[in-house]
């Protein structure tokens, strides 16, 4: 019994993780109608990134944060404002064909810099230390302080949107951008702030995954799959519905893995596909049918 806790457990705490990486694929969707195939490969340049800080330098990864989200946001800004907003219509083509481009190019330029040798990165006990909870049963403190990043990330979001000047602009770009345009709002800063933002969560999310697990430079596209899926089974529009489909994919993959080591991805899989069928809009949709 303990084992089966200790699976859920650890189900729901890598939920934390992967609505990191969903919630930035949210607001790209949510915000400026753009899905972007390079998400994932973006988590990993960041990752990247901090590796050939710490690596050289000895320094902490969490200390090391404090660089590379503010640089990967100012780098989602200026990619927004320079290239992706000329993507941005009717259309849904352009910016699927520009992010995958860039998707090829992010993973072949960290193949020639990093090999397609694993990496990770060391933040020593913390990665090992874990909550006795009584019993067999405990739960490791980085898995702890990643849900509690992602639930704190997705506070300061719901906030932003519901109580700022800067979200009720981003909930009118969403809705009506050519409305938006004649209101005075700068639609193109405004992508551009929206796209800074997911930027900085994706660097965290990419960041933690180096922490938890050794990753190459070609995983982006399976971190893109697993935003995708917990951005659906939560429902288009929903921040806190990131969080649920996150969960409910950690879940689905842990108890697949303790069934069978190969079951753990195809479980995961399969819940969204039952999420699909039972409610094909997600669980908790918000996004308003256009």
């Amino acid at each position: 019994m303990g084992e089966w806790i200790n699976t859920i457990l650890q189900g729901l705490l890598l939920g934390g993780l992967y609505s990191l990486f969903a919630t930035g694929l949210a607001l790209s969707f949510g915000i400026m109608r753009m899905i972007n195939i390079a998400h994932g490969d973006f988590a990993i340049l960041a990752a990247f990134a901090a590796i050939a800080v710490v690596e050289p330098l000895g320094l902490d990864p969490f200390v090391v944060l404090l660089l590379i989200v503010p640089l990967m946001a100012g780098f989602g800004y200026v990619l927004q404002r320079i290239i992706l907003n000329r993507t941005l219509g009717q259309d849904i083509l352009p910016p699927l064909l520009v992010t995958f481009g860039m998707s090829i190019i992010i993973q072949n330029l960290l193949l020639v810099a990093f090999s397609a040798d694993t990496r990770s990165l060391s933040v020593g006990e913390l990665g090992i230390a874990s909550v006795p909870l009584g019993g067999d049963v405990a739960v490791g403190v980085f898995p702890l302080i990643v849900m509690a990043v992602a639930v704190a990330v997705l506070g300061g979001l719901q906030w932003l949107f519901s109580a700022t000047p800067l979200g009720r602009a981003f909930r009118a770009a969403s809705d009506d951008r050519e409305v938006a345009q004649l209101m005075g709002i700068d639609n193109r800063h405004i992508y551009g702030v929206a796209m800074a933002i997911a930027m900085g969560i994706v660097a965290i999310a990419g960041v933690f995954l180096a922490i938890r697990a050794n990753i190459n430079p070609t995983e982006g596209p399976a971190r893109l799959l697993y935003a995708f899926e917990a951005v659906i089974i939560g429902g288009l529009g929903s921040l806190w519905g990131t969080l649920a489909g996150g969960v409910i994919l950690g879940v689905a993959q842990t108890i697949g893995g303790k069934l069978d080591p190969g079951w753990g991805i195809l479980a995961g899989h399969l819940a969204f596909l039952a999420v699909l069928v039972v409610k094909p809009n997600g669980l908790f949709p918000r996004t308003r049918e256009r």
